[in-house]
């Protein structure tokens, strides 16, 4: 059983769903947060009690989900599960976009909604409890340990999905690795064959390290069977 102390952010305007995801997360025993708007999502941010996740409902008045998740991620990189329509392929990319570690979509069931909370604060677990010694390669600067990125003399805000990927292909340098590969190992098996959702975070960290699309020097493609990043020489 999960931790008492393992917080949850529930942001949803309808109070229904809002209610039925906090019985249903209180009976897993996670403390449950609540807000039922965009702007007392970010608001529990400045506070004393910040989630170690947040569930966000993407369809919402005022400031929405995705609008949310992208100021989020400027100042944090707490988990972040966005709360999609059944189906809508262009929502999950967009999630993805902004920032969202995953998704889950409605109409969802307390258990489909329980083992997405559990695979991701799983995930953020295992990378915190096995540090590896630092990654060099040219100016970018990879610290397992602290989860830390520089590029230069800048530190990267990488959501901690980004930190998996660029990690897990840093801790693979000089292979190539399939996409079902890095999917496997950075998001789990749910997610093989979901090849869309793998390129819009590499097109996200690939502009965080500022790699040129033309002459990339971190992230390389191998059409036709992956993505590598060179070995330190």
């Amino acid at each position: 059983m999960p931790s008492k102390k393992t917080s949850i952010l529930v942001v949803d305007d309808d109070i229904r769903i809002l209610r039925m995801m906090q019985r249903i997360l209180e009976m897993e025993r996670y403390r449950v947060l609540t807000a039922q708007d965009g702007e007392a999502a970010i608001e529990t941010f400045y506070g004393e009690n910040v989630p170690d996740l947040m569930l966000l409902d993407i369809m919402m008045p005022g400031i929405d989900g995705f609008t949310v998740c992208r100021q989020i991620r400027e100042f944090s990189n707490v988990p972040i599960i966005v709360v999609t329509a059944k189906g809508s392929e262009n929502e999950k990319i967009e999630g993805f976009d902004a920032g969202a570690d995953d998704y889950v979509a409605k109409p969802f069931s307390a258990k489909e909604l329980v083992a997405r909370v559990r695979a991701v604060l799983r995930r953020v677990q295992i990378w915190d409890e096995h540090p590896e010694p630092s990654f060099n390669l040219f100016d970018l600067v990879i610290d397992f340990a602290r989860r830390r990125v520089t590029l230069g003399d800048h530190e990267l805000n990488l959501t901690s999905t980004e930190f998996r990927l660029l990690s897990y292909m840093a801790h693979k340098a000089g292979m190539v690795i399939t996409p079902d590969e890095i999917l496997e190992n950075v998001w789990g098996e749910g997610y093989l064959g979901e090849n869309n959702i793998l390129q819009v975070n590499l097109a996200r960290l690939r502009k965080k390290l500022k790699d040129d699309p033309k002459d990339p020097k971190y992230i390389l493609t191998k059409h036709g069977i992956g993505y590598t990043i060179p070995k330190n020489s």
